[in-house]
């Protein structure tokens, strides 16, 4: 199976970047290092009702519900306009169930010019009572294997931090065959009107992203980076700046998502880029490449860096 390999390590995050379609006209597209779509499922899907999206402190809460148009409507109207770009694709994908997991990786794999299958696994089983398969490192490896063994691009597990042992979720998915992991998805919370004395979004719980989960994320990247050093890691979660990236970057991570930041700036992900790269330099970095897993240990621990096939240059 074919590495995956980028141009920058400026990735925008699958759920903030639509299908790339709709930021076209607010930055070049082409200056990014890939582009994850929103979630795609095997049938279209109209999402939760409002109000679904507010702001907090230092982030956001969002209950989308994972509104999308489905395979068919992607493979044929979003896929050939992300694939003249000449960036990196990662089709985001989940299912209800074992079974429309693996259908979606199945259909998603035949597309031409996709690079890399981002499978999320922070959703509900509907068929086990609502438990998610990314909190069962035995589930998720044998889900994990399901939609290796169809697909035909490599597969990036979303790995959910809401979990009590992340390096366990991280090897159970290595094991089954994953290409690498995406770290993290969004934190469980909700936030309350005290006027109406009513939740903010209509769900009551939703998913929190911003800069506010970016310590917890960071927490994670290393862990895993440092458990599991051949284990390919897209860091995500607060990042609004070429430092955000480069702790990212240090921590363990081969390349990182701009998520949230897009909402507020468009061009956020191509600022981020010429900012690392300015930053990189100005550190004595002489690549992106160069500052994977560079952040000094203690004394007890041997500094680890590690060698990146999710970079060409």
């Amino acid at each position: 199976m074919r590495p995956v390999a980028l141009r920058t390590p400026i990735l925008a995050a699958s759920g903030c970047f639509a299908y790339g379609q709709q930021f076209a006209a607010f930055t070049d597209l082409r200056a990014l290092g890939g582009i994850s779509t929103k979630g795609i499922s095997p049938l279209p899907r109209f999402g939760n009702p409002l109000p679904r999206i507010c702001e907090t402190t230092g982030g956001m809460l969002n209950s989308i519900g994972l509104e999308n148009v489905g395979v068919e409507a992607f493979l044929r109207d979003k896929l050939p306009f992300l694939r003249d770009l000449g960036v990196s694709v990662w089709v985001n994908f989940f299912g209800v169930d074992f079974e429309t997991y693996v259908d979606c990786a199945r259909q998603l794999s035949e597309g031409q010019g996709i690079d890399a299958l981002e499978m999320n696994i922070s959703c509900p089983n509907i068929k086990k009572g609502g438990i998610e398969f990314g909190t069962v490192p035995e589930v998720a490896h044998r889900l994990t294997r399901a939609c290796v063994e169809v697909s035909r691009v490599p597969i990036v597990v979303k790995l959910s931090p809401n979990v009590s042992d992340i390096v366990a979720m991280a090897d159970a998915v290595q094991k089954a065959g994953a290409a690498g992991v995406s770290l993290i998805n969004t934190i469980t919370g909700m936030a309350i009107d005290v006027r109406t004395r009513r939740p903010k979004i209509a769900t009551t719980y939703g998913g929190l992203s911003g800069p506010a989960i970016k310590p917890i994320a960071l927490r994670m990247v290393h862990q895993v980076a440092r458990a599991l050093p051949d284990l390919p890691i897209c860091g995500m979660g607060g990042i609004l700046s070429g430092e955000d990236a480069l702790e990212f970057l240090m921590a363990g991570a081969h390349c990182v998502q701009v998520g949230t930041a897009n909402f507020a700036e468009p061009d956020a992900g191509v600022r981020i880029t010429e900012e690392l790269r300015t930053l990189l330099g100005t550190l004595g970095f002489s690549s992106a490449r160069a500052a994977i897993g560079s952040l000094q240990a203690h004394a007890a621990e041997p500094e680890h860096l590690v060698e990146s096939p999710w970079m060409s240059s």
